[in-house]
């Protein structure tokens, strides 16, 4: 297995997309997009799939042509092999447990930052620009979830609530889950203050540097790089999870690749999905 936990996705639609290299069943298909294959143009090419639903909430929101974003869209889909239920993400703890009726709703997006789908062709799928992308199967191919797990998901407790939905779909302990950590931003790129470790609880004059490295800035105010990777990986570890794979490729670091918010402010949206094979 490649030391970061995917392998590429040999594809004339998309062909930088990368799989998780993991030993999921045959039955579950998963996907996560770069920025390859797509029509969108500067600041969002190529491959945006941010939902114009979203609309545009602040000056840095991605705001791309709806056409563009509805074709790279279809592109995704079709390279998946099952159909992604878009939600409206809100670095919260909710799960949406997916039925077929969300693939036909009109009503706007859900508001939920993880979802579980036992159904096959539905994905689960997830944005992202730096955000860590969490996608989730259980052993025996009965159920699957993806979360959006930035820090303020992290440490509201999405991992926690994912696991367990998942748990409960699938009917089994999370010894028998398997998990991927997609790209996201990397310890090196990842400065935070304070808050952050507050909210996880750290010790601001003693912190666990395998998650938070003290990295002062010049005038000596006090900051750290975070590993988001890490900070899942732990509570996957915590919550009795063995196969964790991924979590190694920095969005931030590779600007040709990855779309990256910290480092572009206006960009587009990466997707991380999974699914049922119907």
């Amino acid at each position: 297995m490649p030391p970061d936990g995917w392998r590429a996705f040999a594809s004339p639609v998309l062909p930088d997309a990368l799989r998780p290299d993991w030993p999921a069943p045959p039955g579950v298909v998963a996907l996560m997009s770069t920025r390859a294959g797509g029509v969108s143009e500067a600041p969002f090419d190529r491959l945006n799939l941010r939902p114009p639903e979203l609309g545009g909430v602040s000056v840095n929101a991605a705001v791309d042509d709806p056409d563009a974003v509805r074709q790279n869209q279809r592109r995704f889909a079709a390279a998946l092999g099952a159909e992604p239920v878009w939600l409206d993400q809100v670095h919260g703890a909710d799960v949406l447990r997916l039925r077929s009726g969300h693939l036909l709703a009109s009503a706007g997006l859900p508001q939920a930052d993880a979802s579980v789908s036992t159904e096959p062709g539905i994905a689960c799928a997830v944005l992202v620009a730096d955000c860590l992308p969490l996608l989730l199967c259980s052993a025996d191919g009965s159920a699957v979830a993806a979360a959006h797990a930035g820090w303020r998901g992290l440490a509201a407790g999405v991992v926690d609530h994912t696991v367990a939905a998942l748990c409960e779909a699938a009917g089994c302990p999370p010894e028998r889950l398997l998990a991927w950590l997609g790209p996201c931003i990397g310890p090196a790129a990842f400065e935070v203050g304070a808050d952050v470790l507050l909210a996880f609880g750290s010790d601001l004059q003693a912190p666990d540097l395998a998650l938070f490295r003290p990295s002062p800035r010049p005038d000596g105010s006090p900051r750290w790089r975070a590993d988001l990777a890490q900070l899942a990986r732990r509570r996957l570890r915590a919550l009795g999870l063995h196969q964790i794979s991924g979590g190694n490729l920095c969005t931030v670091a590779d600007a040709s690749r990855f779309f990256s918010f910290r480092r572009d402010g206006r960009t587009g949206r990466m997707a991380a999905a999974i699914a049922l094979r119907r």
